[in-house]
């Protein structure tokens, strides 16, 4: 049966019209972006089969152009879709965190950093400079590493922190793992930095660790 011979309220675009976008379902979502579906099945079918071989939403936007390419209905359009769509979410919350305290809307950093992060096949580090009242003024990747490892030089962060005027200042680095958890070296070289800061009055609001989809912050696990 074809989408168009559903009842109104059960088709993605006009639920999404009549309750809002919050009541669609992922793969409700994923079917309007699809538009339409192939032989056999509707765009809702399509978009549950492809959650079901990726696993997220997540994986399907970090899938590779061939992993793509070898579903059928899909193909190299949509997944240039794909990317626009991820890139623009990302756009907008880096836009968001600039005028907002980051202290109030800590999730919607923690969400920007994920997505700015969460590709990287290689460690990077990643300083968001801010003003006095908290609101995100520059962001820079500072160092990048190994698959495992990155080394992270205090002396080259309070000079950016310095040229940016920062107030205050937020670390982010990936684990390519995929285990967001601290190591020692991540608690060392965090105090390291914390005191180069304290001696230029430039606080440390927080360190993210990311991985895959999970993000760990050592404000909330009072480790600053």
């Amino acid at each position: 049966m074809a989408i168009t011979d559903w009842p109104a309220d059960e088709r993605p675009r006009e639920k999404l019209m009549q309750k809002g976008v919050q009541y669609l379902s992922d793969a409700e979502l994923l079917a309007i972006f699809l538009r339409v579906g192939v032989t056999g099945k509707t765009a809702v079918d399509l978009a549950r089969d492809l959650l079901a071989q990726f696993g997220s939403l997540s994986n399907i936007f970090n899938a590779s152009i061939k992993e793509i390419n070898a579903v059928h209905g899909m193909g190299e359009s949509k997944y240039c879709q794909l990317q626009a769509i991820f890139e623009m979410s990302r756009r907008a919350l880096a836009e968001e965190i600039k005028h907002q305290d980051a202290l109030s809307s800590p999730e919607k950093v923690s969400d920007y950093l994920r997505l700015k992060l969460s590709r990287q096949e290689r460690e990077v580090f990643v300083v968001l400079f801010l003003d006095a009242q908290n609101r995100v003024q520059a962001q820079e990747t500072l160092f990048e590493g190994t698959l495992t490892q990155t080394s992270v030089y205090p002396r080259e962060v309070v000079k950016r922190a310095l040229h940016h005027n920062a107030a205050s200042v937020i670390f982010a680095h990936n684990h390519p793992s995929g285990i967001a958890e601290q190591s020692r070296a991540d608690e060392l070289i965090t105090q390291a930095l914390k005191k180069a800061l304290d001696l230029v009055d430039i606080r440390v609001l927080d360190h993210f660790i990311v991985a895959g989809h999970q993000t760990m912050s050592f404000a909330e696990q009072g480790l600053l």
